[in-house]
């Protein structure tokens, strides 16, 4: 049996059956989390010690940290960013009259 494939349209989430709008939410949750993750690492702090400093528990952040993006919305992720030390920006790009739709883009440094 011969396997099919399929190109891939550059999002993961939209290959999956996420309409664009739903992939570009999910792919701006999974940047910030992956922020955290590496600051958790780098500031060598546990789960515990991470989330008592985003004032949420331990359970809550390990279930995030673990990809359950559903529970959590991109202004908390950016207050847990925020209270682990990191700077998150919110940029609005000028109008654009020939785009339909705008897009929401996230990126880590």
């Amino acid at each position: 049996m011969a396997e099919t494939f399929h190109k891939s349209s550059g999002s993961v989430f939209e290959d999956i059956g996420f309409t664009p709008s739903e992939a570009a939410e999910l792919t701006a949750k999974s940047t910030l989390i992956t922020v955290i993750r590496e600051t958790i690492e780098r500031r060598e702090l546990t789960q515990k010690q991470a989330a008592d400093l985003c004032l949420t528990d331990q359970p809550t952040l390990s279930k995030v940290l673990r990809g359950r993006m559903e529970s959590v919305t991109i202004d908390r992720l950016t207050a847990w960013l925020n209270a682990l030390g990191r700077t998150v920006e919110i940029r609005v790009r000028p109008y654009n009259h020939k785009a339909k739709t705008g897009h929401l883009i996230a990126a880590a440094r």
